[in-house]
């Protein structure tokens, strides 16, 4: 399980690298992978410091790379 988080988190960035910022009803839209997987490996993002979250509404996040 945790080598399909690594590999779904590399799905996330190189999508938020390419579309820049989007909301996570957008990613989950636009990564072919089960929801719940994104969830996890974009957890493990953010707790690495690579993605920032900031809460849209009440049910939607907005997503992006963190700058270096």
């Amino acid at each position: 399980m945790i080598t399909e988080i690594g590999i779904v988190a590399g799905d996330i960035w190189h999508f938020l690298d390419s579309h820049g910022e989007v909301t996570l009803s957008y990613l989950i839209k636009g990564i072919d992978r089960p929801r719940d997987n994104i969830l996890m490996s974009l957890g493990w993002l953010a707790r690495e410091g690579h993605v920032i979250l900031q809460q849209i509404g009440s049910s939607d996040y907005k997503i992006s790379l963190k700058s270096a």
